[in-house]
């Protein structure tokens, strides 16, 4: 292992592969800041550009630095604008776009970027350490557990609702899993609920409804309401440093939610969306009563957890992708394809085979957290700025890139007519005080829950799969603590005060 630590620091601090870090860093950030142009999307478009360089640990060393740079750049839009154009920064928007609100941007920013490099730089050295080991536990995942993780993260909910709001948050859940349904189905490639409409065959787009549920609504509510738009959103960019006290109470989110967040992204199809979501939801959980108040209000607590949590399983997605091949996001499935396409077979003979390859990967890595802590950070005024801009301005701007955005997921002009639909109904919903964030969890986990429940059902001839595989039954009852628990302890507090008051 120390053989091929050394190794991959000798390529990795090559001069070609310090620049397509660089490079691969620069590009991904400023793409993961427009809505609608994912990782996914980028990578995708980078491939050709990488295949030519020839060689393979440059070329996987600039994918790898435009995936995490998205991620790194992705929170700037959820915090500025509210618009959330990847799965994995929507629980970023739920705290980040409140402290802009509250005149406080620039502390925003700076949170999500020293969480994004520390949930990075602890994915990175636990990749090094326990990548060997970690990949025959990510082995032992199937089918049943993962619907199982899915179960778990959807039971997260609570989290996400308000005093007094879980029972619409259930409702809202709901319905994301009936939207999720549209489309082909997992058991039968046959459409479902398309109305006859052959653009809906592959079901509602993740990018349309994040914007209908966040952006267009926040842009409707700015015209609707000027006063909204003059409370802390104008005048000079201040305030952008941390305390020491904020400093103190982020530090253990930020250990917690980084190991939590890379032991989630080892498991081949869970990834940076439900390792942010999750995040988000233990740490409101295990928060004392006065700071869950502050969820969803402007916590740096709740900006901290999903930040590092989905930094740090973006690098444990490469865990199965280099030492068992496995995809476990759509991503990892490009960056597989790419590896391919440079005659790179990944799997548990890559460290024997190409130890240059897999250690300098991991070694760019932690690089590349450095290169993007550095490049942030002193940008954070500029990008602060936008806030600046009259309203006038940026009301049309926030629509453009809704717009544009939902434009480009799809490549069809029924995307924007959905937008505009789901934009008002979702409107509606926050006029009559309704969670919208559990709606987006229930559709985005949704299709996963359906496609693995469904090869469960196939592979274990009924639901008897829950009582055969331990893991999973242990998800499930995980998942039934995490539903209860909220209550428990809201009634507990319930009773309390009128214990208290029938003191009085």
């Amino acid at each position: 292992m120390l053989e091929g630590i050394l190794l991959g620091l000798s390529s990795a601090f090559s001069v070609t592969n310090l620049l397509m870090v660089v490079g691969g860093c620069l590009i991904g950030t400023f793409i993961g800041m427009l809505p609608g142009l994912g990782p996914m999307s980028i990578i995708a478009i980078m491939i050709p550009v990488a295949i030519t360089l020839g060689d393979p640990s440059a070329a996987l060393i600039l994918l790898a630095g435009v995936y995490y740079g998205a991620i790194f750049g992705g929170s700037t839009s959820s915090i500025l604008i509210n618009a959330p154009g990847v799965a994995s920064t929507v629980a970023t928007s739920f705290d980040g776009y409140p402290l802009t609100r509250q005149g406080k941007a620039g502390k925003a920013l700076t949170v999500a970027a020293i969480a994004s490099f520390s949930g990075g730089t602890i994915g990175a050295v636990l990749l090094m350490v326990f990548a060997p080991m970690l990949a025959s536990v990510a082995l032992l995942f199937h089918s049943a557990e993962y619907f199982a993780l899915m179960v778990v993260g959807l039971s997260a909910i609570a989290a996400f609702a308000g005093t007094g709001q879980v029972a619409k948050a259930m409702l809202m859940t709901l319905l994301g899993l009936v939207m999720a349904t549209v489309g082909e189905g997992a058991l039968f490639n046959q459409p479902r609920f398309t109305m006859g409409i052959l653009d809906l065959q592959s079901g509602f787009g993740f990018i349309t409804l994040a914007m209908a549920m966040f952006a267009l609504p926040e842009a409707i509510f700015l015209i609707l309401d000027p006063a909204r738009s003059k409370t802390g959103t104008s005048g000079e960019i201040k305030d952008l440093r941390i305390t020491r006290e904020e400093a103190k109470s982020i530090a253990p989110v930020i250990g917690r939610q980084s190991v939590q967040g890379f032991l989630i992204g080892v498991l081949p199809g869970a990834g940076a969306t439900i390792a942010s979501f999750l995040g988000y939801a233990v740490e409101r959980n295990i928060a004392s009563k006065e700071e869950q108040e502050q969820f969803g209000k402007g916590s740096v607590k709740g900006l901290a957890a999903p930040e590092a949590a989905n930094n740090a399983a973006c690098t444990g997605s490469f865990v199965p992708l280099l030492t068992l091949g496995i995809p476990g996001s759509g991503t990892t499935a490009i960056l597989l394809g790419a590896l391919i396409a440079l005659n790179v077979t990944p799997g548990p003979r890559l460290m024997v085979d190409a130890p240059e390859i897999f250690w300098a990967v991991i070694i760019s890595m932690y690089i590349g957290n450095v290169v993007l802590l550095i490049l942030n950070l002193p940008l954070i005024p500029y990008i602060a700025k936008v806030l600046t801009v009259p309203r006038t301005y940026l009301i049309p701007f926030i629509l453009f890139f809704t717009l544009m955005g939902a434009y480009i997921g799809q490549n069809n002009s029924t995307e924007l007519l959905i937008l505009v639909g789901f934009g008002i109904c979702a409107t509606v919903l926050r006029f009559a005080d309704y969670p919208l964030a559990p709606l987006l969890i229930g559709f985005i986990l949704g299709r996963m829950l359906e496609d693995n429940f469904a090869r469960s059902m196939q592979l274990y001839d009924g639901i008897g799969f829950i009582l055969e595989r331990p893991m999973t039954l242990g998800l499930l009852l995980l998942a039934v603590v995490l539903v209860v628990l909220p209550a428990y302890r809201a009634r507990r507090a319930r009773l309390r005060a009128e214990g208290v008051a029938d003191g009085d």
